[in-house]
């Protein structure tokens, strides 16, 4: 098991009271398979991300990533874990204006200290892997945005993480350009067995998840179509939400 998520529970201060933003919530991703999380706008979906990817500290359970419990860990061993083992797409690419293609990969595994020709070879193969090797030395206002969110989605794969999280990766990109970057995120998911949770509002891209998980006012529930769809349990190597 790669993310554990267990009784996941996370208020935010309003006024003087406290907002409840994920209730007792329990996730389990295993490598290689990816698990699609739908709600409405402020369901909780973006806190469990948060709080997945170790942004967010919760006020009460635990987060597991490949086995190492984060209660506990400190700001810099929290950061190094995120460095090593957690990759993140954000919904847009936040690609650094200056930098090519090859070089916004680079310098993520640059800061974790890896060798330069080593870093270099990896970018050059992760460039391939989403289809743009021919594009390593342009720059961004010069890619298209399928071509960027490509980039974000390599970046992300870097440091050869074991947890991806992916947030609405296709909300400023058309159906076709969209649907050709979750296919993009599906097959990196198998090929690589990282432990993926995507975010997304598009029902289009449901087929492509092993297990969806729905969020709505902060609990995490399998729709009855998802059960159906797994013959009324949870299939082996799919995510299981408790």
């Amino acid at each position: 098991m790669s993310l554990d998520l267990t009784d996941i529970t996370l208020t935010y201060a309003d006024g003087d009271t406290r907002l409840t933003a994920l209730d007792r919530v329990g996730l389990e991703v295993p490598r290689g398979s990816l698990t699609a999380v739908v709600g409405p706008s402020g369901s909780g979906k973006s806190s469990l991300l948060a709080v997945a990817a170790t942004l967010i500290t919760p006020d009460a359970g635990t987060v597991t990533i490949d086995g190492t419990p984060t209660t506990g860990l400190s700001r810099g061993e929290l950061a190094h874990l995120r460095r090593r083992r957690i990759g993140i797409v954000f919904q847009q690419p936040h690609l650094i204006a200056s930098l090519t293609a090859v070089e916004q990969l680079q310098v993520v595994a640059r800061i974790d200290g890896r060798k330069p020709r080593t870093v270099r070879d990896r970018a050059m193969e992760l460039l391939d892997a989403v289809g743009l090797a021919d594009q390593a030395r342009r720059r961004p206002h010069q890619l298209s945005g399928g071509q960027r969110q490509r980039v974000n989605i390599a970046r992300a794969l870097m440091n050869d993480p074991t947890v991806l999280l992916v947030d609405e990766p296709t909300s400023a990109l058309d159906h076709e350009r969209g649907a050709a970057v979750i296919d993009l995120i599906t097959r990196l998911t198998h090929q690589r067995a990282t432990a993926t949770v995507l975010v997304t509002h598009d029902p289009a891209h449901l087929a492509s998840a092993d297990r969806i998980a729905e969020v709505r006012d902060g609990r995490l529930t399998l729709p009855a179509a998802a059960r159906r769809r797994e013959g009324g349990g949870p299939a082996a190597g799919a995510a299981s939400c408790r």
